[in-house]
């Protein structure tokens, strides 16, 4: 911008510089012109002075033909060369008009351009307060392009510093992976040695659905067997008489019978006997009179028919006395059949057996079947 200004300058000067030198060859030609025209007046006025004082000395004192044709051809001499002068001077006047015209249109250029200069000035002095604001805006953007030099530094150092963490971390996380993976075939194998065990829980728990099964089997068709439990269901009324605790005798051949038969389907498979705990004799009383004196006689009768069976010789033979247990209920196992209670069926004994660990077992069964 500033060698555009001097380049303007430099035209300027050189303008100035034509304009001077114009104006000082037309003062030079009217120097001359004047010089001319001064030497023509005072030629022309010694010629008229000389003429005069020819005709007057010609007059005057008849001079030879000789000396006036001389000086005639003297004066026609002056003459012609104030002629030549004239003309001359005619051309100067003819070139210094033409150098007047091309002075004035020159300087009527000079005007022109001084104008565009002042114009090209004026936009010069627009695009300086232009260039001043745009200075002032680089150098406010500048100073907020170094806060944002100086955030994203501190940015990038903390990415750094995050970059650096994150390594430590995936290092960390690889660890953990392989910790895993090593933890997975661990959890892998326990899961397989689970499974194993599960299957064997499985089996275990199994072992009271195959013995229903085969009591309901073997004597499903003479005496009433609960599908829940497997156990043997006899009525009181056959076995006792009304509020007694004695047994009748002749319920005990047909009780003999029965309980050799349900022992014989428990006892017969080796891999069941093995598992029986307890054979469990329970009295079973109706809702008639207190909780307390059907407590009594549910025990009473439970122990009479555990006495009895424990004195037969097939429970001696196979001993099986050890396993026998009485246990009175009252009527806390009531039979309800449509929301009422059968009170015939509520009054009962009830022969079951129990299974090793069976409440565990019990307990294992239901966890799995809940899994």
């Amino acid at each position: 911008m500033f060698k555009k200004k001097s380049s303007a300058d430099s035209d300027t000067n050189f303008w100035i510089s034509y304009a001077d030198l114009m104006a000082g060859l037309l003062f030079i030609f009217i120097l001359l012109i004047g010089a001319i025209i001064v030497k023509s007046i005072v030629l022309k006025n010694s010629l008229d002075s000389t003429a005069n004082s020819l005709d007057s000395k010609i007059n005057m004192l008849f001079m030879r033909d000789s000396e006036i044709q001389k000086l005639k051809k003297l004066l026609a001499d002056r003459m012609k060369d104030l002629s030549d002068s004239d003309a001359a001077l005619m051309i100067t006047k003819d070139a210094l008009k033409l150098k007047t015209d091309e002075i004035v249109n020159l300087n009527n250029i000079l005007l022109a351009h001084n104008m565009k200069i002042d114009d090209f000035n004026n936009k010069i002095i627009i695009m300086q307060n232009l260039l001043d604001e745009s200075k002032a805006i680089d150098s406010e953007q500048n100073k907020i392009l170094q806060d944002f030099e100086s955030k994203v530094l501190i940015l990038s150092n903390k990415l750094t510093d995050k970059s650096d963490s994150l390594k430590l971390s995936d290092e960390k996380l690889i660890d953990l992976l392989r910790v895993l993976e090593e933890k997975e075939t661990d959890y892998d194998k326990l899961v397989a040695n689970l499974k194993a065990q599960k299957a064997q829980i499985k089996s275990l728990t199994g072992i009271r659905i195959k013995v229903i099964a085969e009591l309901k089997s073997a004597l499903g068709k003479k005496v009433k067997i609960d599908p829940s439990n497997g156990s043997l269901q006899l009525d009181s009324s056959i076995l006792f008489g009304k509020n007694e605790v004695k047994l009748k005798e002749s319920s005990k051949i047909a009780l003999k019978k029965l309980y050799i038969e349900y022992m014989t389907a428990l006892i017969s498979n080796v891999n069941i006997k093995e598992q029986i705990d307890r054979v469990i004799i329970e009295g079973h009383t109706d809702s008639d009179g207190g909780y307390l004196l059907n407590l009594t006689i549910s025990q009473q009768r439970a122990f009479a028919v555990m006495s009895y069976l424990a004195e037969l010789n097939y429970t001696k033979r196979n001993n099986l006395k050890p396993l026998l247990e009485a246990s009175g209920r009252s009527y806390t196992d009531r039979i309800m059949v449509n929301g009422r209670e059968d009170k015939d069926a509520s009054r009962r004994i009830a022969i079951k057996f129990t299974l090793k660990n069976d409440d565990a077992m019990n307990e294992i069964e239901r966890i799995l079947d809940h899994e």
